[in-house]
C-alpha cells in the first residue's frame, strides 16, 4: 500500500496566504482521515477529493482548526447521504470546549428542531481510537491550558503534533520507531508554539531529520527554516510515509 500525508494549509494562525493547518492521511490516493478543519479546510478538502471528508480529527479547538466546521454540519445536514456518516475523532477533554465554540450558538438552523451534533457520528477518545483496522494514538501536546490540545500518532508511520511547544517526552514514546514528523514551528517560539531554537535545544539531530516543519508564519519565514537545514512543508504537498506498524497488542 501507498501512503501519504497531504498537507491542505501550513500556515500559522495569521498566515492566510498558507492555508490553514490541516492534513489527510490518504492511502492508496484514498482520503482515509482528515486532521483539523479551519476555515477554508473544507473548499480545499473538497477540491482535491470531491467529496466531504468521510473521518476527521481535530487537534484543539482555535478557530483557525475548527472554524470550518459550521459549513461541514451544513454540507452534511442538507444531503441525507452524508447525513450522521462522518466519524468526529475527538478527545474527550475537548467536548466542552468544541461544544461551546461551534455547537452551542442557538438556533443551529433558522427553522429549528435540529441538533448540531446529529449532523455528524461523533466518536470521543481518550488513549486513541480505530478506523479502518489501524489504531491511531491520541496525546497531550503543549498549547496554552494544559490539556486543552492533543496530538495524533500512527505507529510506524507519522506523528502530527497540532500546536504545541516542544514534546520530547512524547516523541520518545510515539516516534521510536522511525515516524516521520510534522511539527508545529516558526521562526521564533513563544508560550504556545515551537520556533527553530526550540527545535535545536530540545531535540537531538537524530530526531531534528525526521521533522516535516509547518505552522509556519510566512512564506519567506518558511524559506528561511529551509536555508537553515530544515525540511518545511508547503501547502498541497503530499509526503511519502513508512507503512504503519501492526498495532500494539495494548492498543484500543
Amino acid at each position: 500500500m501507498d501512503w501519504k500525508l497531504h498537507f491542505l494549509g501550513v500556515g500559522a494562525a495569521h498566515a492566510v496566504e498558507l492555508g490553514s493547518s490541516s492534513a489527510v492521511l490518504e492511502r492508496d490516493g484514498e482520503p482515509l482521515l482528515l486532521i483539523d478543519c479551519g476555515p477554508d479546510t473544507l473548499d480545499r478538502y473538497v477540491a482535491a477529493y470531491g467529496d466531504v471528508p468521510r473521518a476527521l480529527f481535530i487537534t484543539h479547538t482555535h478557530m483557525d482548526h475548527v472554524g470550518g466546521m459550521e459549513r461541514l454540519f451544513f454540507r452534511l445536514w442538507f444531503d441525507e447521504a452524508l447525513r450522521g456518516r462522518t466519524r468526529l475523532f475527538l478527545h474527550a477533554d475537548l467536548m466542552t470546549w468544541l461544544q461551546a465554540r461551534v455547537a452551542d450558538y442557538p438556533g443551529v438552523l433558522a427553522e429549528g428542531g435540529v441538533n448540531y451534533w446529529e449532523a455528524f457520528r461523533l466518536v470521543p477518545c481518550h488513549r486513541g481510537f480505530w478506523l479502518d483496522g489501524l489504531w491511531f494514538d491520541v496525546f497531550p501536546t503543549r498549547h496554552h491550558l494544559p490539556r486543552t490540545s492533543f496530538g495524533l500518532a500512527l505507529g510506524g508511520s507519522f506523528v502530527y503534533t497540532g500546536d504545541t511547544r516542544p514534546i520530547p517526552d512524547m516523541l520518545a514514546r510515539y516516534a521510536a520507531g522511525g515516524e516521520l514528523i510534522a511539527h508545529d514551528c516558526g521562526l521564533v517560539g513563544n508560550p504556545s508554539h515551537t520556533g527553530i531554537d526550540d527545535i535545536e535545544r530540545e531535540y537531538p539531530e537524530t530526531l531534528r531529520s525526521r521533522l516535516r516543519l509547518y505552522h509556519y508564519g510566512s512564506a519567506a519565514d518558511g524559506a528561511t527554516l529551509a536555508s537553515r537545514g530544515y525540511t518545511t512543508v508547503a501547502a498541497g504537498a503530499r509526503i511519502a510515509l513508512p507503512p504503519p506498524s501492526p498495532p500494539r497488542p495494548d492498543a484500543g
